[in-house]
């Protein structure tokens, strides 16, 4: 069902574009860099190695030692300043949003948005600040064809991602606790890394082709990020294994409602929430399937956030973009289209998984040798998949993201009764 929406005037429509085109470039400027400086940063510790100059797998856990690093031409530094720049990219994401939203005039919007980068600022510098340890120098092995294999795993992993509105750290745990033996604390670093690459490389292409809502990702952005940081804080507390089985548990009973819905194209008697119109969030995308623009309402707002926390809490905990949780708060509960909710979930986790990125970088947990092939695969991935959603109706999407959902639980019921 295609709904009528009052049609904004030119001038309006060419601001909110203008919006659109700058957040997604600043993301694919992001990508591009930290891509360009990642894979300097490789080839020049290979080439360091042929040359007879013996290295080290040390790396540096914060900003100053990488600063140190590279005035020392480490290659480990390089590599390490690759990854903080592909970190750094939704948090500049953020910053770029509110400038976009005072061009659009929007004092709502530029507050919750002065909001959300406050949020991470706070982990990143506050929380992750003291969290430092001892660089580490856990590493598979350095051998270049680890390296490419990880990457080609990767990808696969960005690309079911960019679809299904997921991290991938769903695939990228497995493989690298399973097939290379990577410590779980490293293989969760490499995870958040993963969540930050899928947002970004996909996010930049639904952004740019008007199916992501902004508004709804930014507000919604306020419960992740403030979630996502109680969870790292509290992943030291807690017994993870219980917290597997329990989410795992919920994410089985959770996805009951949209398996019930599976061959729905759009939401049907659908009415907009108090909330959703005052926070300006129903909206209209580009389907490019149908040659369309499909408007669409938004309702249950203040579960659809809650839920949000939720999924940000997770994110923290355990180390995973969350998506399948994201995905299901905005399909289930808010009642958008599955397009709208993936893009959108893709548009937020990179968000959700900076706010406790800086935790796990400074606790020495990202290891940019295992790090890098992982982001650079995924980012690759995710561009694919965002190619690839635009030529899927609803119902095959929903389609794909089931089988996501009961293998994320699946997964996580498995490791929390140690299976994997």
């Amino acid at each position: 069902m295609i709904h009528d929406m009052p049609a904004r005037s030119e001038a309006d429509d060419a601001i909110v574009r203008k919006t659109e085109l700058l957040i997604s470039g600043v993301l694919r400027g992001g990508v591009l860099l930290s891509v360009g400086v990642i894979l300097a940063g490789v080839l020049y510790y290979y080439a360091l190695g042929l040359l007879g100059h013996t290295q080290t797998l040390s790396f540096p856990d914060s900003l100053s030692g990488t600063l140190s690093g590279l005035k020392a031409a480490q290659p480990m530094a390089i590599v390490t300043a690759g990854l903080l720049i592909l970190l750094a990219t939704p948090v500049i994401r953020v910053a770029v949003s509110i400038v976009a939203f005072g061009v659009e005039k929007d004092r709502h919007y530029v507050l919750i948005t002065i909001i959300v980068l406050a949020i991470l600022l706070l982990s990143i510098f506050g929380v992750g600040a003291g969290m430092a340890r001892p660089a580490q120098t856990i590493m598979p092995g350095d051998s270049l064809a680890v390296l490419l294999v990880i990457a080609a795993s990767s990808l696969f992993a960005g690309f079911v991602g960019a679809l299904a509105g997921l991290g991938g750290g769903v695939f990228i745990v497995p493989i690298l606790t399973l097939l290379f033996h990577v410590p779980f604390a490293s293989a969760i670093g490499a995870s958040i890394v993963s969540v930050i690459a899928t947002s970004s490389g996909a996010a930049a292409a639904y952004v740019r082709d008007r199916m992501t809502n902004l508004r709804v990702g930014m507000f919604l952005e306020i419960a992740t990020t403030t979630g996502a940081v109680c969870g790292a804080l509290l992943s030291s507390m807690l017994d993870s294994t219980v917290l597997f089985v329990v989410f795992g548990i919920i994410l089985l009973v959770s996805a009951i409602p949209l398996v019930l819905r599976l061959g729905e194209e759009l939401p049907r008697n659908v009415r907009n929430d108090p909330w959703a119109v005052r926070l300006k969030l129903p909206g209209t995308y580009s389907d490019q399937r149908t040659g369309q623009d499909i408007a669409y309402q938004v309702a249950h707002v203040p579960a659809g956030f809650g839920m949000m926390y939720v999924a940000g809490l997770i994110s923290g905990l355990l180390g995973i973009g969350s998506g399948t949780f994201k995905v299901l708060a905005m399909d289930t509960a808010m009642r958008l289209p599955m397009k709208v909710s993936t893009t959108t979930s893709n548009f937020m986790i990179g968000v959700t998984a900076a706010a406790s990125a800086g935790i796990f970088f400074q606790r020495g947990d990202i290891d940019p040798m295992i790090a890098a092939p992982v982001a650079l695969g995924v980012l690759a991935g995710s561009m694919l998949g965002a190619k690839t959603l635009k030529r899927l109706s609803n119902v095959h999407l929903k389609k794909v993201f089931v089988p996501m959902i009961l293998l994320v639980a699946l997964s996580m019921l498995a490791r929390g009764l140690g299976w994997l």
